[in-house]
């Protein structure tokens, strides 16, 4: 009879398990939303040291929710989409917030319509990526993706946890908001993270990397994580620059058998 019991009890056990499964994604979501909404509370009491790291976490957590979805097998089209909300708030609204309230509130209207563009910017980013993830390569990003854009602006804030009281220091801190959200509109490619990491193929290769980012990060967070941000934010700007200083020398190739050509013909 023991055992009779056990065949019935059997299926209803894995659908518990395959039920967790699949909500585990979606709790790395919640958390990540999570942090969004703890940045913009200690943002506006003020707390700006401990505002800024929330965004940090939550892009963390951002990237394990995919990467666990792949892994279990778990992927939906409601976790996509619960995803991308999650970030409007975590990657655009909480940056523009925490940014508005450390330097640019003294700006009044203009600060905040320089906030808006950028939780506009985010959005429109996110909606972007919803589409053209499908078929696109995977090594790229068109455009700066919303979680490194709001990296920048947290590490900033970060950086300097005083806030901002000026009118001139703030007109100092608006291209640290806008030009995050001109590039994540714009179609300049950005390395995706995987392929930015080295001999990805090797795990011991990519333990030793992540480990020396790690030591990095511990020995002074405030200026590594600044450096990271901003040089990830330039690399697409460098990327266009030197793919363009590239084409040219075969473009003049290409104008030099047209030249001697139209010699012969005016010679002959």
């Amino acid at each position: 009879m023991p055992g009779v019991l056990s065949v019935f009890r059997r299926p209803r056990r894995e659908r518990r398990l395959q039920r967790g499964v699949y909500l585990l994604p979606g709790m790395f979501t919640v958390g990540n939303m999570f942090c969004g909404w703890a940045c913009i509370v200690f943002a506006m009491r003020g707390d700006f040291g401990t505002a800024a790291p929330l965004i940090g976490i939550a892009m963390v957590l951002d990237t394990l929710d995919g990467r666990i979805a792949r892994m279990t097998g778990t992927t939906s089209d409601f976790g996509g989409e619960f995803d991308s909300l999650a970030d409007v708030v975590s990657f655009g609204v909480a940056p523009a917030i925490l940014m508005f309230s450390w330097g640019l509130e003294s700006l009044g209207r203009l600060g905040w319509a320089a906030g808006f563009l950028y939780v506009t910017a985010a959005a429109i980013r996110l909606a972007r990526f919803n589409i053209q993830s499908k078929g696109s390569d995977r090594r790229y990003f068109v455009g700066l993706p919303s979680p490194p854009a709001a990296g920048v602006l947290a590490a900033t804030v970060y950086a300097f946890p005083g806030g901002l009281d000026s009118v001139t220091g703030a007109l100092v801190a608006l291209p640290v908001v806008l030009a995050p959200a001109g590039l994540m509109v714009s179609r300049i490619r950005y390395r995706s993270f995987n392929a930015l990491i080295p001999g990805r193929r090797q795990p011991s290769l990519v333990l030793l990397v992540v480990a020396g980012v790690i030591a990095a990060i511990a020995s002074n967070p405030p200026v590594v994580l600044a450096v990271m941000a901003y040089t990830y934010l330039a690399s697409g700007l460098l990327g266009l620059a030197f793919s363009r200083v590239r084409r040219r020398p075969r473009a003049d190739d290409a104008r030099v058998p047209e030249a001697e050509a139209q010699r012969d013909r005016t010679a002959s």
